[in-house]
């Protein structure tokens, strides 16, 4: 997952609004959003390396979602998947605090991770190893920390927030297509996280778009203040649309 937009607690009608990409290798298999026969309160895609995931939620309305940190100096894989620390933390009943202080960053490779619920999330990277409340408002989140203002972040954030400041009933294709913005960033503008200038200009937009590499999906979850969670999944084949999947239910 290379971008999470999210706005929490600052709408009338929605507790969290959710609005994320995943982008990966397109030889990477993947399986699309469903329950799991092995967790059957967990709803996401599934990684079909390692058998994790990137972002999903619960019946009982937990949520997570991971993005990696971008460091071309630290390559090396950590022992353990980071798609792992989504679904074990999807997969058990302990408090956000106490799940993020059972981490041993050292096992992984460099990561962000929100978990939490609808009423309390917490943000917390393995980088600094720390964690905090994340406060109501419009965030983002890219391949850095928490509203680090890359383009795409900044854009995200602003396009999201104007958009649910003009609405009170969302609408999914004007979040997907929040999400579809493939525009680069002007060279100016991009970060410089040691990749090189073609490869921050690849990754730039919102939505990418490369010959072996992309976003793979797009995700929104909306949780109302009535509690009825709905997780829309877009699916992409090598940068075109695939298909669309929507469930809808009732937070236990």
């Amino acid at each position: 997952m290379c971008l999470i937009n999210l706005q929490f607690r600052n709408h009338p009608r929605y507790k969290l609004i959710i609005a994320a990409n995943r982008d990966e290798f397109y030889s990477r298999p993947a399986a699309p959003a469903q329950f799991w026969n092995d967790e059957p309160s967990i709803l996401a895609g599934r990684d079909l390396t390692q058998m994790g995931t990137w972002l999903g939620v619960t019946k009982q309305g937990r949520i997570a979602a991971l993005t990696n940190f971008r460091d071309p100096t630290n390559l090396e894989a950590g022992s353990l998947s980071r798609g792992a620390v989504v679904k074990d933390f999807l997969a058990s009943t302990s408090s956000p605090e106490d799940y993020l202080q059972s981490i041993n960053p050292e096992q992984y490779a460099g990561f962000n991770l929100i978990v939490g619920d609808a009423e309390k999330l917490v943000y917390y990277n393995n980088i600094q190893n720390e964690f905090y409340t994340i406060p109501p408002g419009t965030h983002g989140l890219s391949n850095h920390f928490l509203n680090t203002p890359w383009p795409k972040v900044t854009r995200g954030k602003e396009n999201l927030a104007s958009y649910m400041a003009q609405t009170e009933e969302a609408d999914l294709e004007e979040l997907f297509g929040i999400l579809s913005n493939a525009d680069h960033a002007q060279d100016s503008h991009l970060p410089n996280t040691g990749v090189g200038l073609d490869l921050e200009r690849m990754l730039s937009p919102i939505f990418i778009k490369t010959p072996d590499y992309g976003t793979r999906s797009a995700t929104i979850v909306l949780i109302s203040h009535d509690n009825i969670l709905t997780f829309a999944e877009r699916n992409f084949e090598k940068g075109l649309f695939k298909e669309d999947i929507v469930y809808d239910f009732k937070i236990k």
